[in-house]
């Protein structure tokens, strides 16, 4: 008798572990991962290259950052000319604003917002020339991001106010926590790196 084994997922089952779609912003993809729920809570995981590559999204991430903040923070909105971030709540829950602040675009100043929960297992794709920032909105929260480049250093990242006026980003606070370098953000320009 002759037995075939598989050794790892099929194609299909690696292609059928996330479900990917588009976000109002093009190349800002929304992606729910699959998880497994009992009476002990939830298992998941993060980033698998395998799943993600079968689905398309074939950028290579070199780097992983995690916040810890509590409720009414807000961080950003920050981002660069050449990183690709792929964000995840794993803590509580978060308002994601991602910003379109290429000026080439025709999309430039337009944002999206979204909730990430680590119930909902929704992760955000962000890519370069889009700005991100996070407000708490539980207690405390967990931001967790992969990124495709090595951070350096705030000096090559573009900084945007959180409530610029000419982006009219809705944000569900009017006082938020920020750090200096966020209160300072000034008027956006854009940084080519």
């Amino acid at each position: 008798m002759t037995r075939n084994y598989q050794l790892g997922p099929t194609p299909e089952q690696l292609i059928n572990s996330i479900e990917i779609s588009q976000s109002t912003l093009p190349g800002v993809l929304k992606i729910k991962r699959k998880i497994t729920t009992d009476h002990r809570g939830h298992y998941g995981e993060i980033y698998n290259r395998q799943v993600y590559f079968a689905n398309g999204i074939t950028v290579e991430f070199v780097e992983q950052d995690c916040s810890s903040s509590r409720q009414n923070v807000l961080r950003g909105l920050h981002g660069d000319s050449k990183t690709w971030k792929l964000i995840t709540c794993l803590y509580g829950e978060i308002y994601l604003v991602v910003l379109n602040y290429n000026p080439a675009s025709e999309h430039f100043g337009k944002w999206e917002a979204f909730t990430l929960t680590s119930e909902n297992q929704l992760q955000i794709l962000v890519p370069p020339r889009h700005c991100n920032g996070h407000l708490i909105v539980s207690e405390h929260a967990l931001f967790h991001y992969n990124q495709s480049e090595y951070y350096s250093g705030p000096e090559i990242q573009n900084v945007i106010c959180w409530n610029d006026p000419r982006f009219n980003i809705k944000w569900p606070t009017q006082n938020p926590i920020l750090s200096k370098r966020d209160t300072e953000a000034g008027s956006y320009i854009p940084k080519v790196h």
